[in-house]
């Protein structure tokens, strides 16, 4: 018998469906009790070995952001010249960061060196810490999105150069840049399926071995 109501688990499913990644946020600051409250998620998530190898940097300086803003303004620029044809128009007008908006901007790293968990599961697969720092991540994203928070994922950048900018320890991993913020608009679809670059899969292929 289930602990949670029916009403719970389709709550919790329209949270999930309408997750978005954000990339047009309203200027207004971010309460700092919530913004808290969502980093408490972090401490919810499963890690490899309980090795909870997540690292959070807030970006937040004039000089921070300004270089994290020229990095990804540098990375998007090359992988512009990497598309062609239709491809490359499209690619030219979507707006892929919110980094000139959003109120927070959050770095979260991997530490591939922590001594917690004494390895267990990361001896053999040590990505699975990584793996690790990425479900913390959607529980924050899910949990400021019930607090009618925007979230975007900027993919679209240099991790060496970042870490330098930012001075970032070295066995840090760069696994997400993330703008926080009031969302501008609200949509149930993805935004990139909105301007025509992908469509979401209506089902999950399985294959059976």
């Amino acid at each position: 018998m289930s602990e949670f109501s029916t009403d719970f688990q389709a709550d919790l499913l329209r949270l999930m469906q309408r997750r978005r990644d954000v990339r047009r946020f309203r200027t207004d600051p971010v309460d700092e009790a919530i913004l808290r409250d969502c980093l408490a998620t972090f401490s919810f998530a499963p890690s490899v070995g309980l090795s909870e190898p997540w690292r959070v940097v807030r970006v937040q300086s004039a000089p921070a952001r300004a270089a994290a803003l020229a990095n990804f303004t540098a990375a998007n620029a090359r992988a512009l010249d990497g598309y062609d044809g239709e491809k490359a128009r499209l690619y030219s007008v979507l707006k892929l960061s919110g980094m000139r908006e959003a109120p927070v901007q959050l770095a979260v790293f991997c530490d591939e060196a922590t001594a917690k968990g004494a390895g267990l599961g990361a001896q053999t697969m040590p990505e699975t810490r990584r793996y690790s720092v990425v479900g913390a991540i959607a529980q924050f994203w899910l949990a400021a999105r019930a607090r009618g928070l925007g979230l975007g994922w900027v993919s679209i950048l240099d991790p060496a150069r970042l870490c330098q900018d930012l001075d970032i320890a070295k066995d840090w991993s760069l696994v997400a840049y993330l703008c926080i913020g009031w969302p501008v608009t609200e949509s149930d679809t993805p935004e990139l399926e909105l301007a025509g670059w992908e469509r979401r899969r209506q089902d999950v292929p399985v294959e059976t071995r």
